[in-house]
């Protein structure tokens, strides 16, 4: 331990999406003194910025923590690969940078749970504070903020003709799925902008490091929670091998993400003390839904053969082409390798009589033929592919600790397919991929049906080719969820119950997952916990 303890006013244990969001606002106002902590590295990796290069980080331990689940009992024991950022941006730097919000009625979910002050108006100013909306501000989005949206630039034959089948099937096109509706088909829009990734790092810590009472801290993995009397006051961490410790005067910050975040907290003696003592360390505070309540969205993957060679299979397997397209993001920052390959979304419902959808379906101008230990492999040929994802599903699962060793990775078990509708919903994804594939649009597109396959058409068949296949959509919350009682982590201003001095902001505090891709509401909450931290803050001032 160095005998020397810095100190500040607020410690941020994570700089992913979150916590690079509030630590930069944090430090706005010049008020307080803020650490930021990063168990990776610095996001100097090329690959990182360059929109297509995630396909070169998916597998980067560099840059990614790599987690697996627990062997899966109800998909065949297999285990489950699980893409988590370890560097500044976190997953916002790895991930599909897809901007989606999620339903209205999440929110309002939200707030019929307790979590007052997280109803549908009151987080949409924070949705709009934190955006950059390519399109102009509106009555739901704005303008001027870090968080730059635009967008899909590549809009080619094969998207168009997308787009089009899917009004072909009767599902609505949508100009906006971030606005007055979510149902129907629409181009996706991305934190692209430029030709170049907007990663939560670029959007808020970059133009923040430049300020003198930010200090961020990269290879810094935090490894436990100082408490003192029931209160959070410092953070010890190991960096190069070497323990060092941090003090906070007002609080403690806990952005690890889903994982890490309860990964941490446990770690501290916060969490299920029967799970806490089985592990031998020291029970602080009883909290048991400290990891539990994992909720995460359940994807299968359907292929096609392309009937023409404009996939972008025919990129990735031609050196020629992959040097023009090269040159051509060099020379003008446009092109295939400017966009992610994900080009028209979709929301629809499993069952007509749902409120809300419950089905998100991604369409890619690729086919992958299989993963390695280090590459994506696509198709030796020009292939597609739809991606029907499960939003709403009944399954929870838990992250738990494998050991007292703060550097192992955690124990992480999913509770996919736990309920018929789990199933079922699914199933009805794949057939509604299937009906879009079928529309006259796509037909000079789409020769064959890859996987499932045109043999698998029974509910026995796809329900086999599902528990075979399917996987996780990297989309983890709600393991320190928010609310009130006892299956509850924070309160509804996201400090931890029962501990002072201690937040939690980030996917972790989703009571449920919301209705679409996790990033965009994972900053809203962070611009949020910003503003309510320095509200606390000048209470607490004033009072005293």
């Amino acid at each position: 331990m160095k005998s020397e303890v810095d100190s500040y006013d607020y410690i941020v244990s994570g700089a992913g999406s979150a916590g690079c969001a509030v630590a930069a606002r944090l430090s706005e106002s010049g008020r307080w003194r803020v650490l930021l902590l990063e168990a990776g590295p610095a996001d100097t990796n090329p690959w990182i910025h360059v929109p297509m290069g995630y396909a070169h980080t998916f597998l980067n331990p560099k840059v990614n923590w790599k987690y697996e689940s627990v062997p899966q009992k109800a998909l065949g024991g297999r285990r489950l690969y699980l893409p988590r950022g370890k560097t500044l941006g976190g997953t916002s730097a790895i991930n599909g940078m897809i901007y989606m919000r999620g339903n209205p009625a999440d929110y309002d979910g939200w707030r019929q749970k307790g979590c007052v002050g997280w109803d549908w108006d009151s987080v949409l100013p924070y949705f709009k504070k934190a955006e950059d909306q390519g399109r102009g501000a509106d009555e739901f989005h704005g303008v001027g903020g870090p968080l730059r949206v635009r967008d899909q630039p590549v809009q080619s034959g094969l998207a168009e003709a997308m787009l089009t089948a899917c009004g072909e099937a009767g599902i609505p096109l949508n100009p906006d799925l971030n606005g007055a509706s979510q149902e129907g088909a629409s181009y996706l829009q991305l934190n692209i902008a430029n030709g170049l990734r907007w990663s939560s790092a670029t959007a808020y810590l970059r133009p923040a490091r430049k300020r003198k009472n930010l200090i961020v801290e990269t290879g810094a993995h935090a490894t436990r929670i100082l408490i003192e009397n029931g209160r959070a006051v410092g953070i010890e961490y190991l960096k190069g091998g070497v323990r060092h410790a941090a003090k906070a005067r007002a609080e403690i910050i806990v952005s690890g993400g889903t994982y890490g975040s309860p990964q941490l907290l446990m770690l501290s003696g916060i969490g299920p003390a029967d799970h806490l003592t089985d592990m031998g360390i020291p029970v602080v505070r009883d909290l048991p839904a400290v990891g539990a309540n994992l909720h995460d969205h359940f994807q299968v993957y359907a292929n096609w053969r392309c009937a023409q060679p404009v996939t972008l299979n025919d990129l990735h397997n031609s050196w020629i082409r992959k040097g023009l397209a090269g040159l051509q993001y060099g020379f003008t920052r446009g092109g295939p390798i400017a966009t992610n390959g994900m080009y028209v979304g979709v929301f629809a419902k499993s069952d007509a009589r749902l409120e809300i959808p419950d089905l998100q379906i991604i369409l890619y101008g690729f086919s992958m033929a299989k993963r390695t230990q280090t590459a994506l492999i696509t198709h030796p040929f020009p292939g597609f592919t739809m991606l029907p994802v499960h939003l709403r599903p009944d399954g929870r699962g838990s992250v738990r600790l494998a050991g007292p060793d703060p550097l192992a990775p955690p124990s992480i078990t999913f509770g996919y397919l736990q309920t018929d509708y789990d199933m079922e919903a699914i199933i009805a994804g794949i057939r509604i991929c299937r009906e879009i594939a079928s529309q006259p649009a796509l037909r000079p597109y789409t020769r064959d049906e890859l996987i499932p396959g045109a043999s698998r058409q029974s509910a026995a068949d796809l329900e086999g080719f599902v528990r075979e296949n399917g996987t996780s959509n990297s989309h983890p919350t709600s393991t320190c969820a928010m609310g009130e009682g006892p299956n509850t982590v924070v309160d509804s201003r996201l400090r931890v119950h029962g501990m002072a001095g201690l937040r939690v902001v980030d996917a972790s505090i989703m009571p449920a997952v919301t209705t679409g891709n996790t990033n965009a509401p994972t900053v809203m909450i962070a611009e949020k916990a910003a503003v309510m931290i320095e509200e606390d803050a000048l209470n607490e001032r004033r009072v005293a």
